[in-house]
């Protein structure tokens, strides 16, 4: 029963007054072993995508429950870009979420119950302005990061993207999450629906994350890629459907 709860068990609708998403490079050997089972990771040359996106979400809710008794929070989400083929053959390409930081203890207890994105309480403080998006975090880990929001900003000097138009395939959100289920070997596979998806280039600063000193992030010299701000998007996540994995899908 405990399982079932965590697997999504109803659509979700929210409202994203903005997504901001940092994405970072790794040699291909430091991310593949943070994937459960049933996935591989989306490669480019040799590396695999560490993306932390920063969320103001506003009237999340249950499918239906009218807006005004939605909730309003901000998330702080660390993803790994990944693949997964389904029993059918259909290849999906998502994220798998590694952990999820929010500023509202209610979004802890309900986000573990329903989900398996490892929700904490943090102290996050953000500011929003035509020109900046400043987020910070206090506590045991720090983080501190502005997006500029300029015209036609360059890509970071490390980032082995050869232009925009490549690196917006990583940007995010993308249609699919994964989860992992434990209890029965399977794969829950979260469909997202969004509208509005103009992800906007900007410049990054990242004066401080030290989520990044953790291992094994910490065995290689994380390679800033890329940096985009999305905003006003209408978002819905379907319903959680479970794909059972093979008995020669290893543990």
């Amino acid at each position: 029963m405990f399982a079932f709860l965590k697997r999504h068990p109803f659509a979700v609708h929210a409202h994203f007054d903005f997504s901001a998403v940092m994405t970072f490079a790794y040699p291909s050997d430091i991310l593949r072993p943070l994937l459960p089972p049933g996935l591989t990771l989306d490669e480019r040359d040799g590396h695999g995508f560490l993306a932390i996106a920063m969320v103001h979400t506003q009237r999340l809710r249950p499918f239906f429950v009218p807006g005004f008794l939605g909730n309003d929070f901000f998330l702080i989400g660390y993803r790994i870009f990944s693949r997964f083929e389904t029993s059918t053959g259909k290849r999906l390409r998502g994220l798998r979420i590694l952990q999820s930081e929010t500023d509202r203890a209610k979004m802890v207890i309900f986000g573990n119950l329903l989900t398996h994105y490892n929700y904490s309480r943090a102290d996050i403080r953000w500011e929003k302005s035509p020109e900046t998006i400043h987020v910070t975090k206090d506590g045991p880990e720090k983080f501190d990061v502005i997006f500029h929001r300029e015209a036609n900003p360059p890509l970071p000097a490390e980032s082995i993207f050869k232009d925009w138009r490549e690196a917006r395939m990583y940007a995010g959100p993308l249609p699919f999450t994964f989860d992992y289920e434990k209890e029965t070997h399977s794969i829950v596979v979260i469909e997202g629906v969004r509208q509005n998806w103009d992800p906007v280039p900007a410049r990054i600063q990242v004066n401080q994350c030290d989520f990044l000193k953790r291992l094994p992030f910490a065995q290689a010299k994380p390679r800033l890629c890329s940096a985009f701000v999305l905003e006003n998007i209408p978002y819905m996540w379907k319903r959680g459907r479970r794909e059972a994995l093979g008995k020669d899908t290893h543990v």
